[in-house]
């Protein structure tokens, strides 16, 4: 999957908006209803390094296999950037892109989360 695909997927799921922040963040994020579930970096030298939160239990697994590392400053919420994303199975990538975005969704307000529900219903 590279970072067009990525992109795409992120944008495909209900809810969910992008927004690219400039100096100093140089970072583009995607939103579902305001949380943030996924986000790249969009400077050298970690351009296009491409960030998710995970599960504790995950966060372990993943930050042992080559090219993941802890992202910066998020990592105590068990945030991880993985280096090379076209390197990583398809599927794969989109389990932890859906996790990130159900556990960003989950922290959600009800009523928000009512009209998350409403607009997966009707996509």
């Amino acid at each position: 999957m590279n970072i067009d695909e990525i992109k795409h997927y992120c944008l495909s799921l209900p809810g969910v908006e992008r927004i690219e922040y400039g100096e100093p963040s140089n970072i583009l994020v995607f939103y579902v209803l305001g949380r943030k579930f996924a986000y790249f970096k969009t400077s050298a030298p970690e351009r296009w390094r491409f960030s998710v939160r995970t599960s504790p239990e995950r966060f372990l697994e993943l930050t042992d296999q080559e090219g993941v590392k802890p992202a910066r400053y998020m990592h105590r919420f068990h945030w991880v950037s993985i280096v090379d994303a076209a390197a990583f199975n398809e599927g794969y990538l989109r389990e932890l892109i859906d996790w990130s975005y159900d556990k960003a969704a989950a922290g959600l307000p009800k009523k928000r989360r009512l009209a998350l529900a409403q607009l997966s219903s009707d996509a």
